[in-house]
């Protein structure tokens, strides 16, 4: 492992230091104008440990993204990390982390009583033959049963 800073927050965070479930402010962004955007990092999966399946990773993206905009105009972006362990969840103007926490937490319970993957046709989605609602809500189950473990990032 590398002693040198990396560009990317992640890349300099002890992945074998983390316990999952968690959610982490990543960091803040602010523009020109004021604006502050807050990123979030969401562990679901223990780093090297374990990792979604694609088909309900795809799924879970597509019903936060859709269903946490019912809650906030806060949301910029949900969005899941290439190693399949977590999703970046990004507002503007928002600094509040026991709202964001209330805001994951609201979302993750409408998925679990969504009738369906939103955006799921060839027309919306790059890859539609990739979901899976069952793996998206057993996702969310598992995720919501450790909510009181969310705010502890480290083991």
């Amino acid at each position: 492992m590398s002693d040198q800073e990396m560009n990317v927050e992640s890349f300099n965070l002890d992945h074998t230091k983390v316990k999952a479930p968690y959610v982490r402010l990543a960091g803040i962004k602010t523009g020109e104008q004021g604006d502050a955007i807050h990123k979030y990092d969401l562990r679901i999966c223990q780093p090297n440990k374990a990792h979604m399946e694609m088909p309900a990773l795809h799924s879970l993206e597509h019903l936060m993204a859709e269903l946490s905009r019912n809650h906030t105009d806060k949301i910029l972006d949900i969005s899941p990390m290439g190693c399949q362990t977590g999703f970046y969840v990004s507002l503007i103007n928002h600094d509040d982390y026991d709202d964001v926490l209330d805001l994951i937490d609201k979302t993750l319970n409408d998925v679990l009583v969504a009738t369906e993957v939103p955006a799921c046709n060839e027309m919306q989605c790059g890859w539609a033959a990739s979901h899976s609602l069952e793996g998206a809500q057993a996702l969310a189950r598992d995720l919501l049963a450790k909510r009181n473990e969310w705010n502890q990032v480290f083991a």
